[in-house]
């Protein structure tokens, strides 16, 4: 074991050392070795790196990497990407500089009863399959590093933030999968690795078409093609909306939305998946074709030890709530084949957001999900263990003023249930919940509890909540009952909301 020393080729002052023990981590394309420290790691190249890669990796480092993070709001982006600091040059190899990852994204424990992911890095991988998660399974992933449902809200939130940002940025990631996505579950964070690989559209094409399961339809159908050839489509920004949409749809579900049954005919396996995938690729749910419903293809004979992921009528995409419907609807269906029809990642953001507002706790405390999406239905149930929720469940929709006087659906409500808060994001519209909410407006409002038999809501910074049914202030420190179609005024501010009450499942 020895430690070597490394030169930056943008600043010559600059230097690292790593330690090869003989063995590195190997990656796609790059032998990585730690620092002696184990604050960064030092990632070689196998494969000469020619002007245009170089000249990419120093504008990642340098240009991209101000614009990302020195600047308001930077710190949020340094936890969310493993962006490389620096280009180094070692006897005519090329490699980078990368901060080793927070801790939360190795192992503490792995599989339930075996140690061999201890230690290792939580690629999205395995908490993207069911099979992970089995009863059944020898290489289940333990209990304690899975999270709940509603961990997994947060880190679509998380990565489609990442996305959204490379984009505006007018970069694409190309290279988007759940190989090159860290999550973890319990703190509900997310790390966007191999960032090297951007493309910047007329000045640094893509490297690679991308990862199997996450590449676009379209790349796949074309990738028979000449790079030069007009007809092929390579890795952009629409390419990594597709994949941030299967992401999002198997860590919520635990499936891949292409990877049915459909059968082609007796071909070769290849050609078998370059049409599953590519040119004849079809949502395994889709409303009106159920020829790619079949899960046999991908859990062989054992579909029922996955359960309830392999039953699409037990778990469909529609528990996922309306908005995140919509948008599966959208990627899936239209966006499958045309794909300027994508949702665009902010989209994904906000509905992963709204969603949020439409959980409920499930009643059974030994249930794996432990929370689901309200689905307005007379019998509120969880999908996942069909235990009956036990308490009633107010319904506040929200308002917005359109006009003096006019007030008009917001298509967005919050479900409560014990405890739950209110924020500025709820009161006023003009209050937008990302990633640059102020420390101020992260506070919360009031929140509500089931007390003497009714529910409430106790105001606690809200100077001019009114309860207008009965045209009455509630000031601060007091609370207001929820009573079925009473109106609430949320704040007397440009902005403002007035929520209607509902109480359901009664």
């Amino acid at each position: 074991m020895t430690t070597k020393s490394v030169t930056s080729i943008i600043d010559a002052n600059k230097k690292y050392q790593y330690v090869d023990n003989g063995d590195p981590m190997r990656g796609g394309m790059k032998d990585v070795y730690f620092s002696p420290n184990k604050l960064y790691v030092v990632a070689i190249y196998r494969d000469k790196q020619d002007y245009n890669s170089i000249e990419r990796l120093k504008k990642i480092v340098t240009t991209y990497f101000d614009n990302f993070f020195n600047r308001e709001g930077g710190d949020y982006y340094k936890e969310l990407y493993s962006w490389p600091t620096d280009v180094i040059s070692e006897n005519g190899r090329t490699g980078i500089i990368v901060p080793c990852y927070s801790k939360n994204f190795f192992f503490s424990k792995g599989y339930e009863n075996i140690d061999l992911l201890k230690g290792k890095e939580k690629e999205g991988k395995w908490f993207a399959s069911a099979k992970f998660r089995s009863k059944t399974s020898k290489l289940k992933i333990d209990k304690s590093e899975l999270g709940n449902w509603l961990s997994y809200f947060q880190v679509g939130v998380n990565i489609a933030r990442g996305v959204k940002r490379l984009h505006s940025a007018g970069l694409a990631h190309s290279d988007l999968s759940y190989k090159n996505v860290l999550i973890d579950p319990v703190t509900k964070t997310a790390a966007i690795i191999d960032i090297d690989g951007l493309v910047v559209p007329g000045l640094f094409p893509p490297d690679v078409i991308g990862t199997a399961d996450f590449i676009a339809p379209e790349v796949v159908a074309t990738k028979h093609l000449s790079v030069k050839d007009p007809n092929r489509n390579l890795p952009n920004r629409l390419t990594d909306l597709h994949a941030l949409a299967v992401l999002i749809y198997m860590y919520l579900f635990y499936r891949h939305p292409l990877r049915g049954g459909k059968y082609f005919g007796p071909i070769e396996a290849d050609e078998e998946e370059d049409l599953l995938m590519g040119s004849k690729a079809l949502f395994i749910e889709h409303p009106s074709d159920d020829s790619n419903r079949n899960l046999k293809r991908e859990y062989g004979d054992n579909v029922k030890n996955f359960l309830p992921w392999t039953d699409l009528n037990a778990t469909p995409y529609t528990i996922a709530g309306p908005c995140l419907k919509a948008l599966f609807e959208q990627a899936f269906i239209k966006g499958l084949t045309e794909p300027r029809e994508r949702p665009l990642a902010e989209s994904w953001e906000q509905a992963l957001i709204k969603t949020d507002d439409l959980k409920l706790k499930c009643s059974n405390s030994s249930c794996d999900q432990q929370w689901f999406i309200f689905d307005n239905s007379k019998v509120t149930k969880c999908p996942f263990c069909n235990t009956k929720y036990e308490a009633s469940i107010p319904v506040l929709d929200l308002f917005y003023q359109f006009k003096p006087d006019v007030w008009k659906p917001e298509n967005q409500r919050l479900v409560v249930y014990n405890n739950t808060t209110l924020h500025q994001w709820h009161v006023n519209r003009n209050v937008i919940r990302n990633e640059k909410l102020t420390a101020q407006n992260k506070k919360r409002l009031g929140y509500f509890a089931f007390h003497n038999n009714q529910w409430i809501l106790i105001n606690e910074a809200m100077p001019s909540l009114k309860d207008l049914t009965n045209d009455k202030v509630i000031p601060t420190g007091q609370f207001v009952a929820l009573k079925e179609g009473n109106k609430l005024l949320l704040s007397s501010d440009e902005g403002s909301r007035v929520a209607t009450i509902t109480i359901t499942n009664l």
